[in-house]
């Protein structure tokens, strides 16, 4: 084990590197890329790399790139690849192909906001355009967490009772391109940790089909199935931390991360790295006598809804900081949480650091101090910053 200075971006591509390399004595891996910003580095990093038994294939377009790793999983390989904003939404498509012949792909997002007008700051609306495919979705705080997670997102994203593609997001730029110190461990135990890639449903020598027509009694069941799958990815996900625990010697976030949440009258619910931000400012509050927590959702699909139940119970009031805004209707975090919280829950929605604005402790201090006067929660609003 060594500490090494990484940003987001290449701490996900050697973590993919690592697991490629892993799978040497199995099927191999196989990338497909395409450049975007601010994944680009992701993807040049990757590429740079020498992989047993691995290509990364560069290609004309993210619905291309997509296209490959498609191919490359349906043939029994482990299957990589990185992209951002328009890219992702290029790639819809075939992200949809990817969930429905339950394939396990790691994708790593830098989330920017989608044009136009265009804007290359982050912005979590990309990644939730995958939201309701049957994608497992994970939203991180810092570039160690960014490693672990592509690490983690294999063994859960491959696992037999599992078998979905995942999803592996930082917030563009605030890490995709910010150098800090990762724990990088040795191949050995990166090879102790991944089991080989078995794709049950991988095409071989046998006259088989994927993804077929179906009729509807058929594509129901296959729903039905694969929404159980999600369910019980959180089960299997405590497995894996388990795992990883035992071999690297430390644990990785669990799907919710509650700081001084038990005790707290009100909560402040983010994803990414807005919920570092939280985090400092419930420090501060705390040193004057307010009883404040925060929740940072780490695992948005499957979403804990049992957990956050948990600890939404007996809150006062609850911000929910969206990155991201459902035009019409309010933040999309907030659209999923609000009904776990109490009847008499005051449960505001704040859409905040949309299109990149910068967040500082200020404003999340200044939206907590009009929740404090607030009765009732208002109509969800987006609060711009700079």
């Amino acid at each position: 084990m060594s500490v090494e200075l990484f940003s987001a971006n290449h701490a996900a591509a050697l973590a993919a590197t690592f697991a490629g390399r892993a799978n040497r004595t199995a099927r191999g891996f196989c990338s497909g890329v395409y450049p975007i910003t601010p994944s680009t580095e992701c993807m040049e990093y990757l590429c740079g790399q020498k992989i047993e038994k691995g290509r990364v294939i560069r290609v004309d377009s993210e619905h291309n790139a997509m296209g490959v790793c498609i191919g490359a999983s349906a043939a029994g390989a482990r299957s990589f690849t990185t992209t951002s904003s328009n890219g992702l939404a290029y790639m819809v498509e075939n992200c949809a192909a990817a969930a429905g012949y339950r394939l396990p792909i790691v994708m790593s997002i830098a989330n920017r906001t989608l044009g136009p007008p265009w804007n290359i700051w982050a912005d979590h609306g990309d990644s939730l355009l995958l939201r309701d495919l049957g994608w497992l979705q994970f939203y991180s705080a810092d570039n160690q967490e960014v490693f672990d997670t592509v690490l983690c997102a294999f063994r859960l994203a491959e696992d037999p009772r599992v078998l979905m593609p995942a999803l592996c997001c930082m917030d563009g730029f605030i890490l995709s391109h910010t150098m800090a110190q990762v724990e990088i461990p040795t191949q050995d135990q990166v090879d102790r940790f991944l089991p080989s890639t078995e794709v049950p449903q991988r095409l071989d020598k046998t006259a088989h089909t994927l993804g077929q027509m179906e009729l509807p009694y058929q594509s129901a069941a296959h729903r039905a199935q694969h929404h159980r799958a999600m369910r019980g990815a959180r089960e299997v996900y405590a497995e894996v931390q388990d795992a990883f625990e035992e071999i690297f010697g430390r644990r990785p976030a669990d799907p919710l991360v509650a700081y001084r949440a038990e005790d707290a009258e009100t909560l402040i619910v983010s994803m990414g790295t807005l919920g570092v931000t939280a985090e400092r400012v419930v420090d501060l509050l705390r040193e004057q006598g307010q009883a404040v927590g925060s929740v940072r959702v780490r695992m948005f699909r499957p979403l804990p809804d049992a957990d956050l139940r948990k600890l939404f119970a007996g809150k006062k009031r609850v911000a929910v900081l969206d990155r991201d805004v459902s035009l019409g209707f309010g933040g999309v975090l907030w659209g999923e949480v609000r009904g776990f919280a109490d009847p008499a829950a005051i449960v505001q929605s704040y859409m905040i650091g949309v299109a990149g604005g910068d967040v500082r402790p200020e404003h999340m201090l200044d939206l907590l101090a009009e929740l404090e006067q607030s009765h009732e929660a208002g109509a969800p609003r987006i609060v711009e910053v700079a």
